[in-house]
């Protein structure tokens, strides 16, 4: 890998891979709007929700599981981010909040966990 900046992209493929492997259509991928990002928006049909989707990816868990670097002020931000989303596309659909812990090695196959609904958070 050349860069944390290739393995965060290589594993958002992935993880838009698999969404639509599941029937889910990708809205944005890599969104950002001023200090609003979100890694994936889909739209999933069969639960009329718009899903924005977190993806962390590593190359080991020598630092610790993907999984960890989903802090609460991740949580807060990635709400703050589909709350601002969802306002500008004036969207009544329901929104669901999904993530990614994918570990690519440098060889091998790479390990997906993912963790539909992770969190719940209101939006405003």
């Amino acid at each position: 890998m050349s860069s944390s900046y290739d393995l965060g992209l290589q594993g958002e493929a992935l993880a838009a891979d698999h969404l639509r492997m599941l029937g889910m259509q990708i809205l944005e991928t890599r969104w950002r709007d001023h200090s609003f990002e979100t890694d994936i928006i889909a739209f999933d049909p069969r639960s009329d929700e718009v899903v924005f989707t977190e993806v962390k990816t590593r190359t080991s868990g020598h630092w610790g599981v993907p999984e960890e670097a989903i802090t609460p002020t991740k949580i807060r931000r990635l709400v703050a981010s589909a709350d601002h989303y969802m306002k500008m596309h004036h969207d009544m659909h329901a929104v669901r909040f999904d993530v990614f812990a994918i570990v690519l090695p440098n060889e091998g196959l790479p390990h997906i966990d993912y963790y539909k609904d992770a969190f719940y958070a209101p939006l405003r």
